[in-house]
């Protein structure tokens, strides 16, 4: 984090037609356009259908785990594990990301291996630390229950691999979070945040040069960034992005993750490895972890108490209010 760069807080002007059809009024502070929406169903019905699913367990191996069981509402879509579990009581290889405000999301994953959230969500299905559930399985258990038929054909959708992809990332396109004191005081409210919040925003903005890679309405650039969260003793964890891109310059990298609800979100980096607020400030306070491909917006920052604390505060001004399953005004 390095150059001093102001966020973004009105979204630029979009086509009417950008905003989805169907599906509730974008909360004040997001912008219309959703990059990672494309070739989804877009109406509110198929959200709540994708909803349905997300709960089912009928979609894990085992039938004991559904994507909410990693994803939890009441935590923000996280669940509070420094790694994820799976069927048989498996570990996963990282820590659960939140899935709020990802149909802004230009690539999913810690890696980025896809794009879009139609390309995402069978994945931790089949995945055999995860779900570990065929996706032909999947497909027969669904079109095995008439009342799922049912809703399916009320869509227009087939029963098949593509139509649960669908329903379901419409449900987690539709998990919007907004209206934080952050946004209030944006929009006007000067009461919105506490003068240690408002001193946090400056340092934010200004000499710990977090808008490096937390800009933005959504609090990330989407970009993929080595903090040396992945190295240790001379060696890595976790090659991140490289294994995608099989680039050098990618090792080690992971995407930045949105900064919302960040509060809620403990434990924190891609492999869960910092428990608190207050120690990510301190990471970053070093300057993350000397490796041969840092990024070069890291170094030492050299904040006293008294900022890290007014940091933390800020970030606590992120979480707001979350709108799921599209069919509620927000």
């Amino acid at each position: 984090m390095h150059a001093v760069l102001i966020v973004l807080l009105v979204a630029a002007p979009v086509a009417a037609q950008e905003r989805p059809p169907g599906w509730a009024p974008v909360p004040a502070g997001l912008p219309l356009y959703m990059p990672g929406t494309r070739d989804l169903p877009r109406t509110s019905s198929a959200a709540a259908l994708g909803r349905r699913l997300f709960f089912d367990a009928r979609l894990s191996r085992d039938g004991r785990i559904s994507c909410a069981s990693c994803h939890d509402p009441a935590r923000a879509f996280t669940d509070g594990r420094r790694i994820s579990i799976g069927v048989d009581g498996r570990p996963g290889a990282r820590n659960a990301p939140t899935l709020v405000n990802r149909a802004y999301g230009e690539n999913q994953f810690w890696d980025g291996r896809v794009e879009t959230l139609l390309e995402q969500m069978l994945h931790p299905i089949e995945h055999p630390d995860e779900m570990g559930l065929s996706r032909a399985e999947a497909v027969r258990r669904i079109a095995a229950d008439p009342v799922y038929v049912a809703a399916f054909a009320r869509e227009k959708l087939q029963v098949d691999a593509d139509g649960l992809a669908g329903v379901l990332g419409a449900y987690v396109a539709s998990i919007l979070s907004a209206d934080a004191s952050f946004d209030r005081a944006a929009a006007g409210d000067t009461l919105a945040l506490t003068a240690e919040a408002r001193q946090g925003r400056r340092l934010f903005d200004g000499k710990a040069g977090c808008t490096a890679c937390h800009r933005g309405p959504n609090f990330t650039d989407e970009g993929f960034h080595n903090t040396g969260a992945a190295y240790r003793d001379g060696v890595w964890s976790d090659s991140g992005r490289f294994v995608v891109t099989r680039k050098p310059a990618d090792l080690g990298a992971f995407k930045t993750p949105t900064l919302r609800e960040v509060a809620r979100t403990a434990p924190y980096m891609h492999d869960g490895s910092i428990a608190t607020l207050e120690a990510v400030v301190d990471f970053y306070d070093r300057g993350g972890i000397a490796n041969p491909v840092l990024d070069r917006e890291l170094r030492t920052l050299h904040l006293t108490a008294l900022e890290k604390r007014a940091l933390v505060a800020f970030l606590e001004s992120l979480s707001g209010r979350i709108r799921e399953g599209g069919w509620r005004n927000y």
